[in-house]
């Protein structure tokens, strides 16, 4: 049976997912790199992003891996999709031209719902990644994820006040996160709301590496 998971999910020691001030020049929010020096340099990440060196190997590349491969659908939420604030077209900054922060390739190669309270037609986009825009919530959008995944499992990815939400819905079945050795001092928190040990997970890997620490929570 599919799941539904969280993976490759950047944290810093003091719990946040994100920087503060997401925009077009900083979409991780300010000092929000930080959280994935673990993955930049992987062979993984490079490939992805069409570079011809190989990057490195080893176990930060094989939770790299991992955390993309084997999904047949993906959920993201709208900030995670792209800096643009309310309507589609608001006549100020991007618009209904965005297409996403990857260019015209996405890594996602999958249908990838994106929660958003605007309506837009769907974009198909190379190399097998079609973004569909959902309106009618969490529940509709993990509907739809499965009903396009088939037996392949299901990826949650992000930002953290959607993960959040799936957690606390009790949707997710596992969650790699990987905690990175800074702290953020502000951003947007991952764990404010959340009891991981009511909801009734454990962990069940635990991996260290020099630039993260790999922790696979599940129920």
């Amino acid at each position: 049976m599919s799941k539904v998971k969280v993976a490759g999910f950047g944290v810093s020691l003091d719990g946040f997912a994100a920087g503060p001030e997401q925009s077009l020049e900083n979409p991780l929010g300010v000092n929000g790199p930080e959280l994935f020096q673990w993955y930049f340099p992987t062979r993984t990440f490079r490939l992805m992003h069409g570079k011809e060196d190989n990057g490195e190997t080893g176990i930060d590349d094989r939770f790299a891996r991992r955390a993309m491969e084997g999904f047949g659908a993906f959920i993201l939420g709208r900030n995670m999709f792209g800096p643009v604030r309310g309507s589609w077209s608001n006549g100020s900054g991007p618009d209904e031209d965005w297409k996403g922060w990857w260019g015209d390739t996405p890594p996602y190669h999958a249908p990838t719902f994106i929660l958003t309270h605007h309506a837009r037609p769907p974009i198909e986009m190379l190399g097998g990644t079609t973004f569909h825009f959902v309106t009618d919530g969490l529940s509709s959008a993990l509907q739809q994820a499965r009903a396009a995944a088939g037996a392949q499992d299901i990826k949650i990815g992000g930002g953290p006040a959607t993960v959040r939400q799936y957690i606390q819905a009790g949707h997710v079945d596992e969650i790699h996160l990987a905690v990175a050795p800074v702290v953020l001092g502000r951003g947007e928190p991952l764990f404010s709301g959340l009891d991981l040990r009511a909801l009734g997970y454990r962990t069940v890997e635990h991996v260290p590496t020099d630039r993260a620490t790999h922790i696979v929570l599940a129920k």
